[in-house]
């Protein structure tokens, strides 16, 4: 099951107090650990957006025999939670690539 909203933004607000933390203050074994709890987060994302793909391909496939509104509302429905899970996984990339960046620079300190 993919994390919720509130738990993801918690993890993106830990990665931007780890990013731009005083070098002094920011410990390597922190953000190794944040990394790792954001890779896991990447993965379920990865996870519940691959579910949702084949979850609306069957459910478009079926608009050909059943074009019903509840049929074209569950394809819309999940179309925009697949969206969602894209935008959110894109999201937590990009904090994830600026916290290894971080931690790339605190090894080499």
């Amino acid at each position: 099951m993919a994390p919720d909203a509130a738990s993801r933004r918690c993890l993106l607000d830990q990665i931007e107090s780890l990013v731009v933390a005083p070098s002094g203050a920011a410990q390597l074994s922190d953000l190794e650990h944040t990394l790792a709890d954001g890779y896991a987060h990447a993965l379920a994302l990865e996870a519940e957006r691959l579910r949702l793909e084949k979850r609306l391909g069957t459910a478009a496939a079926s608009l050909a025999s059943d074009a019903s509104h509840e049929r074209v509302d569950e394809v819309s429905r999940l179309a925009r939670r697949l969206r969602s899970a894209e935008q959110s996984l894109d999201e937590l990339r990009r904090a994830l690539g600026t916290l290894r960046a971080r931690a790339a620079e605190l090894r080499a300190a």
